[in-house]
């Protein structure tokens, strides 16, 4: 080969292209992990309500990695994300040796569940943790129903709103019946979806005749029962004291 000049240059020129590359690499390496481009600041451009600094500090210090230009950003906004209320991170690099981080919050929408430290669940019915003061309704149901859940107490709440009532309450059994307890503190059984006869149309037939029934009442009521194809029925517990035997029914 070193016989014919053509391979020859060919085989230097190789040599010289491959010796430039690692020269250039080695440089690059350098470069990368100068000190000089060590990561010294992260400015958070965001006005936080329920994030505290001291969280993002303890979330953050010594698992932050490299410089300006190795540093992880997937794995930085991983470590943001895993901080309580904070819902989702937007990381970018900016020059010299800092990182810039948008951060969005969750919007609480409901606690869920009964347990001692419930979790909380936000506007786009996605569960999370957090502490909330504030007086929410409360959901529950089976696991991953959180979204439906959510979706549902909208729909209940835009219903009940001619009454002036809200769902302070929204449990979604595991048979998939539905139950509420609104602000007055009434109790509706609204059982399960069907084709015919789905729970918001028996909510709504609730509303239109509240006026003519239960708003009429003598009692104070404390139960509702709306599945039945054709009225509903009511438990009041003045009444029940003086007629144990007999269960109020009213026709819609």
């Amino acid at each position: 080969m070193w016989d014919n000049p053509r391979l020859a240059n060919a085989a230097a020129n190789a040599l010289y292209v491959l010796s430039l590359a690692l020269i250039v690499y080695a440089g690059t390496r350098v470069l990368f992990e100068s000190p000089v481009f060590l990561l010294k600041r992260i400015v958070v451009d965001s006005e936080l309500q329920h994030v505290a600094r001291s969280e993002i500090v303890n979330a953050l210090q010594g698992r932050v990695k490299g410089t300006f230009f190795t540093v992880d950003l997937e794995a930085v906004r991983a470590l943001f994300e895993g901080i309580p209320w904070v819902r989702r991170a937007e990381l970018r690099r900016g020059w010299p040796d800092r990182l810039e981080v948008r951060i969005e919050e969750h919007v609480v929408l409901a606690r869920w569940g009964q347990r001692r430290e419930p979790q909380l669940v936000n506007t786009q019915g996605e569960l999370f943790r957090g502490r909330s003061d504030a007086p929410l309704p409360v959901f529950s149901g089976p696991a991953g129903s959180e979204g439906e859940v959510a979706r549902r107490y909208a729909s209940f709440r835009d219903v009940l709103a001619p009454l002036a009532l809200e769902p302070r309450q929204v449990l979604l059994s595991s048979r998939l019946a539905w139950q509420l307890r609104l602000s007055n503190g009434l109790t509706v059984q609204l059982g399960r979806d069907s084709d015919r006869d789905r729970v918001d149309e028996r909510l709504a037939r609730l509303v239109s005749a509240y006026a003519q029934t239960l708003g009429k009442s003598r009692h104070r009521l404390d139960y509702v029962d709306l599945r039945y194809p054709n009225g509903f029925a009511l438990r009041a517990p003045e009444a029940a004291k003086l007629e144990p035997r007999k269960t109020a029914r009213k026709r819609a």
